[in-house]
C-alpha cells in the first residue's frame, strides 16, 4: 500500500514537471535561452516529466494488478536511469576538461546575453554571490558583454564594469549598491580585490567540488539508492505471486 502511493505520488511529481515545462516553453522561453543553453531547458523538463511519468504508471498499475509485464517495464527503466546516471557521472569525472570547456562555454554566452533576459541574469548572479567569484577565468571577463564591454569606444554608461553580484558585501549595509562594480575592469587585480570577488567561478567551482567530495558522493548514491531498491522490491513481490 505505501508502495503504491509513493508511486501515485510520483506520477503526480511527474505531471507536475511536464506541467512546468510546457509553461517554461510557452511563456518564458525566449531566443536568448535557447542560444545559451545547448537544449532548452523547457524541452529538459518536458522529457524528463514525461519519462518519470511512464516509469511511476508502470510501477503503480503493475503493483495494483499484479501485472509482471509492467513490472518488468518498470524494473528495467530504473535499472537504466540508473545506469545511465551512473555513465554521466563516470564521464564527467574522466572527461573532466572536457566538461570544464562546456561549462565554460556555457557561462560566456550567459555573460554575453546577461541583459538580453531577467532569468539568465538572475542565474549568473546567483552562481557569483553563492560561489564569491567574477567571470568564468577572472573578472575581466565581462568585456565580453556589450554593456561591461571595456573598450574606447563602447559608449555605456557600464562600461568596464561588473555586476553587482561581483561586489564583496559590506557589513551593516542595508541597501545593495548596484553601482558598486562600475569600473573595476580597469582596475588591476589587487586594486579590483579590495571591492569585489576577483576569482573567476571555473576555480571556485573546481575548490568547491574538491571541498565537497563526500556530500557529492552522498548526494549521488542517495539519488540511487531509492531507484535500486523499489526494483528489487518489485521483483521480490513478483518471485512471491
Amino acid at each position: 500500500m505505501k508502495t503504491d502511493l509513493t508511486e501515485r505520488s510520483n506520477s503526480v511529481l511527474s505531471l507536475l514537471i511536464v506541467a512546468i515545462g510546457v509553461y517554461a516553453k510557452v511563456q518564458k522561453a525566449t531566443d536568448t535561452m535557447r542560444d545559451t543553453f545547448l537544449i532548452d531547458p523547457a524541452i529538459i523538463l518536458i522529457a524528463v516529466g514525461v519519462v518519470m511519468f511512464f516509469i511511476t504508471f508502470c510501477g503503480c498499475i503493475g503493483a495494483l494488478r499484479d501485472n509482471i509485464r509492467l513490472l518488468n517495464v518498470f524494473s528495467l527503466s530504473l535499472t537504466l536511469v540508473f545506469l545511465t546516471q551512473l555513465a554521466i557521472a563516470v564521464l564527467g569525472f574522466f572527461y573532466s576538461e572536457q566538461t570544464r570547456d562546456a561549462l565554460g562555454k556555457f557561462v560566456k554566452k550567459a555573460i554575453v546575453h546577461y541583459r538580453d533576459d531577467l532569468d539568465l541574469q538572475n542565474l549568473m548572479d546567483y552562481i557569483q554571490k553563492e560561489f564569491k567569484c567574477c567571470g568564468w577565468n577572472e573578472y575581466t571577463d565581462w568585456s565580453w558583454n556589450l554593456y561591461f564591454n571595456c573598450t574606447q569606444g563602447n559608449p555605456s554608461m557600464e562600461r568596464c564594469a561588473v555586476p553587482f553580484s561581483c561586489c564583496t558585501p559590506i557589513p551593516g549595509e542595508a541597501v545593495i549598491n548596484t553601482m558598486c562594480g562600475f569600473g573595476v575592469q580597469a582596475q588591476n587585480y589587487l586594486d579590483a580585490d579590495k571591492s569585489i570577488y576577483p576569482v573567476g567561478c571555473a576555480d571556485r567551482a573546481v575548490l568547491w567540488i574538491e571541498s565537497h567530495l563526500l556530500l557529492v558522493g552522498a548526494l549521488a548514491l542517495g539519488l540511487a539508492l531509492p531507484q535500486v531498491t523499489p526494483s528489487q522490491l518489485q521483483k521480490l513481490k513478483v518471485q512471491l505471486h
